[in-house]
C-alpha cells in the first residue's frame, strides 16, 4: 500500500531496576521507518505540532512518499486540537477520518513490541542508554516486516461504520498511522 505511513508514541521502560522510561515518537510506511523521536516532558497539543512540524514531512520524504500520503491518527485530544488541524491543513496533509472510540488498529504497536523486547536485550542502565538502544534497534527493523504490516493491515481492517450528522452510515478504513512508544 503505497503513501501509507503509520506513526505512534509508547512509552518504554528501562529493565535496570525499573530506572525510568522514555516517550518516543516514531512513524513508518510500507518502505520502512521513519523518524523516531524522544519526547521530553508531558506532551500538548503545541508539542504534538512542533513533533509533526519537525518529523512527519521529513519522514514521508525520506520514505519516498512525497507529500502524497496519508496519515492516520487516533482521536486522541493533542490529534484533534485546533493547533494541530490547522498545523495539518496548512501543510496539505491528508488525514484519514478515524471514528471516535474505535479499538486500536494501528500495525505500529507491532513495530513497539519488537522495539521493547530488543531493548530488554541491550540492558540499559540509564535513560541516554535507553534512549540510544531504541533508536539503534528501531532503525534495525527490517523494511519487509514494515511492508507486511502494511499489507496485513489492509488485508484483515474491517470497515467500521459510523452514522455521521445527518444520520447517514460513514465508513471509515485506517491508511497510515501516528502513535506514540
Amino acid at each position: 500500500m503505497p503513501g501509507v505511513m503509520f506513526g505512534g508514541s509508547q512509552y518504554i521502560p528501562t529493565v535496570k531496576h525499573g530506572g525510568g522510561s522514555i516517550m518516543l515518537w516514531g512513524c513508518f510506511s510500507a518502505a520502512g521507518t521513519g523518524r523516531l523521536v524522544r519526547i521530553e516532558g508531558k506532551m500538548n497539543a503545541a508539542m504534538y505540532r512542533d513533533i509533526l512540524d519537525e518529523n512527519l514531512l521529513q519522514s514521508a520524504l525520506d520514505l519516498r512518499l512525497g507529500r502524497r500520503f496519508i496519515f492516520q491518527q487516533d482521536n486522541d485530544p493533542k490529534h484533534t486540537a485546533k493547533i494541530t488541524k490547522e498545523w495539518l491543513q496548512d501543510n496539505s496533509v491528508n488525514v484519514l477520518e478515524w471514528p471516535s472510540q474505535s479499538p486500536d488498529l494501528n500495525p505500529i504497536e507491532h513495530l513497539w513490541r519488537d522495539v521493547k523486547m530488543a531493548v530488554h536485550r541491550c540492558f540499559p542502565s540509564n535513560l541516554m542508554e535507553l534512549e540510544r538502544c531504541c533508536k539503534e534497534e528501531w532503525a534495525k527493523l527490517p523494511k519487509d516486516r514494515c511492508a507486511k504490516l502494511v499489507a496485513s493491515y489492509s488485508k484483515r481492517s474491517t470497515r467500521v461504520q459510523k452514522r455521521d450528522k445527518t444520520g447517514r452510515r460513514r465508513r471509515f478504513a485506517a491508511v497510515w498511522f501516528a502513535a506514540y512508544l
